[in-house]
């Protein structure tokens, strides 16, 4: 209902990033009267994507690794038709020793096939292990040993890093050359202060599947990866996708033919009035009744906003203190300090995402191993650049690789990011100097020496783009939940809480709008039965696009 300068919602959601927007869209579905309120005058955050002079890129994510929250949100915004997925045979490339390397992929066979081929295709595990030529001998046999005996088990009482766990599991030069580029990809961060557990969970677990292998003494990893691939398969069977949307395969690499922002811009259409754009919150409290009042700036004024329900999914370094009043335990987003790696806070370091496109002639004319074809023709997903190679570019997507219609034939489209945790005064340079920088490890990696000036499509700079998951980062979120617990009615969540990739955000938006509905049914019943009914925010604890092996290369700065 309205009046004046005020509403009264049943469920006001902060936040219009890909996380917020799918809520907004699920609770809408399902009838309850919400209202999307988005300090930027667009939806989606860091998801933002362009279309001109025959050009289509991004400037936040490039894709998303394809899972059943996304088809289904596509098939009910009735933008499914607009789907666009990459070949599945194509690899994510590594720079080391002035050469590309070939991540292990399958063919795109299904089932049994594809993990069939996954093992023994061209460019499957084998021929990695016995030919590819990233890893020295001793590399291999430490990572064997590793995958196929055993390793040292887990320090007691200890938080892992990913080097630190990575290293014991699999050998130091896995690490330096396979999983440091891929984080570098992922999190932008620093595998030194990114919690195993935290960051990459999912995988962190495969050595419990491993020691819960009675013959498995020593928790070898592939016999733990194996048992929970057969658990998926069981999962995914036991709930198919529906008859009505189109066909996927889990984890591919996915767009839409207009970009990423095809989603969230279906979203503001369907909502229409319920979004409000450039509404910055100010200030939250509570009635003895329970209603919450958030007041916010707007184009119009001042403006109120009284709801029963509130999800905040704007980032934790854009709450300061407005939430204190009502959830004093939230100030530890912004203010637990964790003196082991020096930080205050969740912690959000500078990327930039810049898409240059070079003349297709200017690229080396070399031929890539395992059959792939000619560099010139960029058969893959893209390159990423371990520490230890000296390129500053964390790494570079081959777009017009990826999705048709990108950029003119004659062209090649690359979105590289640069920077991160590890580089934070990427920040301080100009425009001119990051495009200097990105062209320089271009030449470095994938062009000839004579090639030509970059054609520089599109440049920003996100000042805080990609929240670390870091050591004592689960502690901080255990408190936020336990807090909440005693808050009925209110979520602090965001990407900081539920994964950074796109495919964790939307799956947020679909999970959490039951809990908020559950809530919102419960408050109907006596207070005791309306407290049982509000179960903690939906925790996803590691980005969904891991599983794929695709490392995408920043591939999740979606909040």
């Amino acid at each position: 209902s309205s009046g004046g300068d005020s509403d009264t919602v049943e469920c006001l959601v902060i936040g219009g990033g890909i996380s917020g927007s799918t809520l907004a869209h699920n609770l809408n579905r399902n009838g309850v009267d919400v209202v999307l309120a988005e300090a930027r005058d667009y939806l989606g955050g860091n998801v933002k994507s362009h279309n001109d002079d025959g050009f289509i890129w991004e400037e936040g994510p490039n894709s998303f690794a394809t899972q059943p929250s996304i088809v289904r949100i596509a098939n009910e915004l009735g933008i499914d038709d607009q789907f666009v997925f990459a070949d599945e045979s194509l690899p994510p490339w590594v720079n080391h020793n002035g050469m590309l390397h070939p991540l292990p992929k399958g063919q795109g066979g299904k089932g049994p096939k594809g993990q069939l081929e996954l093992v023994f295709g061209p460019n499957g595990v084998l021929n990695f292990a016995f030919k590819g030529q990233l890893l020295s001998w001793p590399g291999k046999i430490r990572a064997g040993i590793g995958a196929f005996l055993g390793h040292l088990p887990a320090p007691e009482g200890k938080e892992e890093t990913i080097r630190e766990w990575v290293t014991r599991t699999l050998g130091e030069e896995v690490f330096l050359r396979c999983i440091d580029p891929f984080v570098s990809g992922v999190y932008a961060g620093n595998p030194e202060t990114l919690s195993m557990k935290a960051a990459l969970s999912k995988i962190a677990r495969i050595e419990d599947y491993a020691y819960s292998i009675d013959w498995n003494k020593f928790g070898a990893i592939f016999y733990g990866g194996l048992k929970r691939q057969v658990e998926l398969t069981k999962e995914r069977k036991a709930d198919p996708p529906e008859p009505q949307w189109v066909d996927f395969e889990y984890g591919n690499p996915g767009s839409f033919r207009n970009g990423l922002s095809t989603l969230p811009n279906a979203i503001a259409k369907e909502l229409g009035d319920k979004v409000r754009l450039e509404w910055k919150v100010t200030k939250v409290d509570k009635d003895s009744d329970g209603i919450y009042n958030v007041s916010f700036d707007t184009p119009d004024g001042q403006k109120t906003i009284r709801t029963r329900t509130l999800v905040c999914t704007a980032p934790a370094h854009a709450l300061k203190d407005v939430f204190t009043p009502v959830l004093p335990e939230s100030s530890v987003l912004l203010d637990k300090v964790r003196k082991e790696i020096d930080r205050i806070g969740v912690y959000y370091p500078p990327v930039c995402a810049v898409t240059v496109a070079y003349p297709k002639s200017s690229f080396k004319d070399v031929e890539l191993p395992n059959g792939f074809g000619n560099l010139q023709n960029l058969p893959g997903f893209g390159s990423l650049n371990p520490r230890t190679e000296g390129v500053r570019t964390l790494g570079t997507l081959w777009s017009s690789s990826l999705f048709p219609g990108r950029c003119p034939p004659d062209y090649n489209l690359l979105l590289n990011y640069i920077g991160g945790s590890r580089d934070v005064g990427l920040a301080d340079l100009s425009d001119e100097e990051i495009v200097a920088e990105v062209d320089k490890g271009c030449r470095q990696v994938l062009l000839k020496p004579d090639a030509p000036e970059p054609k520089v499509i599109g440049l920003k700079l996100w000042p805080t783009a990609i929240p670390q998951y870091e050591l004592g980062h689960l502690e901080i979120i255990d408190q936020l939940v336990k807090a909440e617990k005693n808050t009925p009615g209110l979520w602090i969540c965001g990407n900081y809480r539920s994964g950074v990739a796109f495919p964790d955000c939307v799956t947020f938006g679909y999970d959490h709008a039951k809990v908020v509905k559950q809530f919102l049914d419960g408050s109907k019943a006596p207070p005791a039965a309306a407290a049982a009914a509000a179960p903690p925010a939906v925790v996803v604890d590691e980005p969904t696009g891991t599983s794929t092996g695709n490392p995408a290369p920043v591939a999740a700065t979606v909040e």
